[in-house]
């Protein structure tokens, strides 16, 4: 065996599994890459997340395709944020080509033919091209809202003061318009008491809360929020030949406000933690995320914000979900996140100006000491589709660092176009749920119902006459009624369990909306 065939050995011995795993590629050695060594994310270890870092044009997309095709066919969902609609091939054949299946055969891609994969498109709102997806004012919370809004630490402050009057008053926030009325409420003569009651909201600043919405409403994003509100479990499904679905969510029109975009995906983390059950380790994930163009979640993020997104990436594992990010930089992704992230495949980097230079320091700061590559110059050296590589084995230890040339994808590495697109939503089963937008009694009502005139009183009418009834024959007179008891329902009433138990459950039904991670309601379900 040759020395770099030794070294190569002792690189892939690192990513040795028992179990099942995702076949990344093959270790590079001297710019060759060694079929025998293969580069493997073990999946009982995808639960404690990944990073997929490098700049525009050096193969993150198609890392990202491999690792979706891969959970697929492992039986795992994945949800990804398609922003650019780059992965939509996922759901045809890919090309067959001598130069593909010679890739495939210098990364170990043994057997690789061309498939499709199980696809759902959606997109948020109805103005999009795929299944429509909402969430519910109530839902969403004021954390993320904010995020979306662009609100400042003391308007994020307000509109959490507001969503908490409208939870104690049991007015259900469904969409924009329900969070309108109700600050146009607050905010008026009649609605004054109710403002100064909840203390430390300002009439200017809850304007400038509406004014805000009124842009979002202008972008589009009053198709977004609303019913029927998209159910988690419908990106948890497995097709009948045990295949996981992949969730592609589409950018589509609401281009203009991204934030919305990656927020909305923190929303369904959110609601994930909350309603699934703890499972310890798995041998497999119950489901994978995909942040695409991840830096969108974090710029200008409040401190909240930050906090609750370093909690959901902490707790969250334990669910049996796993998250990767997806950016230029790992510096995109704050401290605190990334130091949870165990797998890293980092494509190539530019370093062009001095910012770039200090990136590229911190990122080989990132990754273990490696006495086979020099890092700084791996780096920026890669070839596209190749990537640094180190991911926690199953023991839980980080790998060694490894050059690694990705396999090539079996789907189709191109967009399929808008009218593919349209067409496979339309077909899927899903369409029937999601297509018509549901508009049932909520704040905006019920603030306007309040607001109505009194109807007019209504005058008696005289009653008519009618001549008495012929006396035919005597009636005996009749006897004498007997005091009056207590009915059944006046004495059960009157038991004092049974007051007590009224007097719990009307306490109950006052509460207002328990709320979660990043402030989001508790749904029924």
């Amino acid at each position: 065996m040759t020395d770099a065939a030794s070294r190569s050995a002792a690189i892939a011995a690192g990513y040795a599994t028992e179990g099942a795993a995702v076949e990344l590629g093959s270790v590079v050695l001297g710019g060759a890459a060694d079929p025998s060594a293969r580069v493997r994310l073990p999946l009982a270890t995808m639960n404690r997340h990944g990073l997929v870092a490098g700049a525009t044009g050096t193969g993150k997309t198609k890392t990202v395709q491999v690792i979706a095709e891969q959970l697929s066919l492992a039986g795992v969902p994945v949800v990804l944020a398609d922003v650019k609609g780059d992965l939509s091939g996922l759901s045809q054949v890919g090309a067959d080509s001598e130069k593909i299946r010679a890739r495939a055969a210098e990364t170990a891609a043994e057997g690789w033919q061309p498939g499709a994969f199980p696809v759902e498109f959606l997109s948020l709102g109805t103005e999009g091209g795929a299944i429509p997806v909402r969430a519910t004012i109530t839902s969403f919370g004021p954390i993320l809202l904010s995020k979306v809004l662009g609100l400042n630490a003391t308007q994020e402050s307000t509109l959490g003061l507001i969503f908490h009057w409208a939870d104690t008053q049991g007015l259900a926030l469904l969409d924009l318009k329900d969070l309108r009325s109700v600050i146009t409420h607050l905010t008026s003569d009649e609605g004054k008491a109710d403002l100064k009651g909840i203390g430390g909201v300002s009439s200017s600043t809850a304007g400038v809360i509406l004014r805000a919405l009124v842009n979002l409403e202008a972008d589009g994003g009053d198709t977004f929020f609303g019913e029927p509100e998209i159910r988690t479990e419908d990106l948890l499904r497995v097709t009948p030949d045990g295949r996981g679905v992949l969730s592609l969510f589409e950018l589509g029109p609401l281009a203009a406000r991204p934030a919305l975009f990656s927020t909305f995906l923190m929303w369904i983390l959110a609601d994930l933690f909350q309603t699934l059950p703890e499972e310890g380790d798995l041998d497999k994930p119950k489901l994978v995320f995909v942040f695409d163009e991840a830096h969108l979640l974090f710029a200008d993020a409040s401190k909240a914000f930050l906090q609750q997104v370093e909690q959901t990436v902490k707790l969250i594992r334990s669910k049996g979900v796993g998250i990767f990010f997806c950016t230029q930089l790992p510096t995109d992704v704050p401290g605190p996140v990334l130091s949870q992230l165990g797998a890293r495949v980092q494509h190539a980097l530019r370093a062009f100006t001095p910012d770039d230079q200090k990136a590229l320091t911190k990122t080989v700061r990132t990754y273990p000491t490696s006495e086979d590559y020099d890092l700084e110059e791996a780096l920026t050296t890669l070839g596209t589709g190749e990537a640094v590589v180190t991911v926690l084995s199953e023991r839980g230890a980080p790998t060694p660092v490894a050059w690694t040339r990705i396999r090539p994808p079996q789907s189709l590495m191109d967009t399929i176009g808008t009218e593919a697109i349209a067409a496979t939503a339309t077909a899927s089963s899903l369409h029937a749920t999601y297509a018509e937008t549901v508009d049932r009694d909520s704040a905006y009502e019920r603030l306007s119902a309040r607001l109505a005139p009194a109807p007019a009183p209504v005058e008696p009418t005289a009653e008519p006459e009618f001549p008495p009834l012929p006396q035919t024959y005597d009636l005996p007179p009749l006897p004498a009624p007997e005091p009056a008891g207590p009915s059944a329902a006046e004495r059960i009433m009157s038991n004092p369990a049974v007051k007590s138990f009224l007097r719990s459950a009307a306490s109950a039904a006052g509460r207002e909306i328990s709320r979660s991670i990043f402030g989001t309601g508790r749904r029924r379900r």
